[in-house]
């Protein structure tokens, strides 16, 4: 066994993204506050996690069995960008949904 943290992000990301095209269908990926949504996100997640998760001073440390080992820029390991999109997407397609729901 090994990689669960890629694994589990890798999944995540499938399974928002299947949500939104087979089931909710809400149009986020259509919207351009959308993507200035993850373009703010990034702005903050870069700096934050890239501090928590520096290899010469970790405040965060992964069991390295767990992580691809893929880490950009700043020591970030790339599933925590993964699973940084599957919360905000999924949280938006939602949101988008109650939303028309509501208008409705």
């Amino acid at each position: 066994m090994g990689r669960e943290y890629l694994v589990a992000a890798l999944v995540s990301v499938v399974l928002v993204v299947v949500l939104e095209v087979a089931v909710l269908r809400s149009g986020v990926f259509r919207l351009p506050a959308y993507w200035l949504t993850m373009a703010v996100v990034l702005a903050f997640q870069v700096p934050v996690d890239g501090w928590l998760t520096k290899l010469d001073a970790p405040i965060v440390r992964y069991a390295e069995w767990t992580i691809s080992g893929v880490r950009i820029p700043w020591d970030i390991p790339v599933e925590d960008f993964l699973f940084g999109f599957s919360m905000v997407t999924l949280t938006l397609m939602l949101w988008e949904r109650a939303r028309a729901r509501e208008a409705a």
